[in-house]
């Protein structure tokens, strides 16, 4: 008898019998057989065409689009991030008035449609011909220009997916901060620490780890539906990929090409959302044990001072 087929015995000298699962194997080859018979069509049926995939994979107009798509999320983003802390920091505020500002403009900006909002962006000069600032209540106009001259595309682009975004990372990063104990707070107030001190070297960190799973995804989810910025006709992944096949007629092939830059992407998000959380996870070991955390710059920065 080898060591592998050594049952283990319990001290009452029964022996342990591994519990059967019959359904797992049957779930199994279920899988197996339908992941099977997709990688065959995939490889067999020749409608897909993918020499003409190959083609168009670093085709210059589909990478200029994959360009305006990446550029347009991470601006969005680094608007969004920062719109959204505001947000987050205005529906904790002890002012009722504050509170209720944040609070319709989460409930508007997430009530709606992103498409709906692109739209409207993108078509404001109809409900102001010319944006300006000045000294209110009759007073002189310091500055103004024409809305259709400021709200190109891109600026219609940006405004409606910022904006949105916004809203929704404001109620992830209070929810980050809130579950940070508040006698961390009270701790450092009584050390001497400042508000502003006290939120990024002790709150934001340990927010951070709360904050950046659903954050992530949201970035993920940002350069997904900024595929919509197509109806505003701006030269994104999408719209790229149009303008070919409305000339070509090569439809399933582009949106093929489309799609893999997409899986290429939020791939590479993915893989450093997990390294981005592992850094995070080291970098707490200290409020568990006295290893000592093993991150880099940014999370000394982050961390306070010993």
């Amino acid at each position: 008898m080898t060591a592998t087929s050594v049952r283990p015995v319990r001290d009452d000298g029964d022996v342990v019998v591994p519990r059967r699962r019959p359904w797992r194997w049957v779930g199994s080859v279920a899988a197996a057989l339908v992941v099977g018979s997709v990688a065959v069509s995939f490889l067999t049926n020749p409608n897909y065409r993918w020499d003409v995939v190959a083609g168009y994979l670093f085709d210059p107009r589909i990478l200029d689009g994959l360009f305006t798509t990446l550029r347009l999320t991470v601006v969005s983003m680094l608007i969004a991030a920062a719109l959204g802390l505001l947000l987050a920091v205005m529906r904790l505020s002890d002012s009722r008035l504050i509170r209720g500002a944040a609070g319709v403009y989460v409930w508007l900006f997430r009530g709606t449609p992103v498409l709906v909002q692109l739209i409207l962006w993108y078509n404001l000069a109809i409900l102001v011909p010319t944006v300006g600032f000045g000294i209110p209540f009759g007073g002189p106009t310091l500055w103004s220009a024409d809305t259709n001259a400021l709200i190109t595309p891109w600026t219609a682009a940006i405004l409606g997916l910022a904006l949105n975004e916004a809203a929704y990372l404001g109620e992830i990063i209070r929810s980050g901060i809130i579950s940070v104990d508040r006698g961390q707070s009270e701790a450092a107030n009584a050390l001497g620490l400042g508000r502003v001190d006290t939120f990024r070297r002790i709150v934001l960190p340990q927010a951070l780890r709360v904050i950046v799973p659903p954050a992530s995804n949201e970035a993920i989810g940002l350069l997904k539906y900024s595929s919509v910025v197509s109806v505003i006709a701006l030269p994104d992944l999408l719209y790229s990929g149009q303008l070919i096949y409305a000339r070509t007629y090569e439809t399933i092939p582009v949106l093929i090409v489309v799609c893999i830059w997409y899986l290429v992407i939020v791939s590479l998000l993915t893989a450093l959302e997990s390294r981005l959380e592992r850094r995070l996870g080291a970098g707490f070991r200290s409020t568990v044990g006295d290893e000592g955390p093993r991150n880099g710059r940014w999370a000394r920065w982050l961390r306070p001072n010993r």
